[in-house]
Parts: C-alpha cells; sequence; structure tokens
C-alpha cells in the first residue's frame, strides 16, 4: 500500500490556502505594468514617426537640391536660377515640412553646387533634427566641334 502525504497530488505545500495569499498578493500587479508600459509604449510610436518624418524631409531635400542643380548648371542660367527653382520646388513638395529652409546655390566655371538645409517639424515638441543635402554636378558648356571651351 502507498502513502500518500498531504500536498503530494497537487505538488505544492499547503494546498489551496497557499495559493490563495500569492494570488491576493499580485492583486493590481497588471495595471502597475500597464500603467508603466503604456507611456514608453507612447513614446517608441512616437519616436518612430518622428524618425520617418525626418526620413521623408530628407528624401524631399534631396529632391529639391537635384531640381536647383539641373536648372543651375545649364549653360546661360545662374545660380540664382537655381535657387529659385529650388525655393520652387520646395513650395510644392513641403511647404512646411523644413522648418527654417536654407537653400544656396553656387555656380563655377567648372562645378556647381546647390545646398537645401533646415530643420524638421518635431512631434513632441522636445527636439527637431537637422536635415541637409546637397547636389553637386559639373557646369555645362558647349563647344563648336574641334572647337575650345
Amino acid at each position: 500500500m502507498r502513502r500518500r502525504t498531504r500536498g503530494s497530488r497537487t505538488g505544492q505545500r499547503g494546498g489551496r490556502s497557499h495559493r490563495r495569499v500569492v494570488e491576493r498578493d499580485q492583486c493590481g500587479a497588471v495595471s502597475a505594468e500597464l500603467v508603466i508600459a503604456t507611456p514608453l509604449l507612447l513614446l517608441l510610436i512616437l519616436g518612430v514617426i518622428q524618425f520617418a518624418l525626418w526620413q521623408h524631409a530628407e528624401h524631399v531635400a534631396s529632391a529639391v537640391a537635384q531640381q536647383g542643380l539641373s536648372v543651375a548648371r545649364l549653360q546661360g542660367e545662374t545660380a540664382g536660377a537655381g535657387k529659385s527653382e529650388a525655393q520652387s520646388v520646395l513650395g510644392e513638395l513641403g511647404p512646411k515640412l523644413l522648418n527654417e529652409p536654407s537653400i544656396t546655390a553656387s555656380r563655377g566655371s567648372v562645378t556647381t553646387t546647390v545646398i537645401v538645409s533646415g530643420r524638421t517639424e518635431s512631434i513632441l515638441g522636445v527636439f527637431s533634427l537637422p536635415v541637409t543635402a546637397t547636389a553637386s554636378g559639373p557646369t555645362e558648356h558647349y563647344t563648336k566641334a574641334g572647337g575650345a571651351p
């Protein structure tokens, strides 16, 4: 014959009374975890959105700089024409995407460069990330066949 000891069937000492004490001690644990985890989760989501906004602003600034360069480097055009084209494109693509936008264009005899910079809109109101895009290319010069530039 086998001898059974108290609590051997459940594998616990003290049976059900021990289980009730443990359950009572954990009352409100889920609420406390939720109070801590929810703000952290929201902060993480807002951080992802801020990063996505910064990436979008980088792409728009790059497109604006490329478009300004495509005009400024043409023969017969000026750096001012490239800058005004870049400002026009920025007004169409994202007029409120960049805070304090700055567009500079320079045209040399060999190279033309357009630089677009600014800051992204802040989601959290704490910080805004800087955005800078540079487009550079050769200045166009047309020559007659067999002639010098």
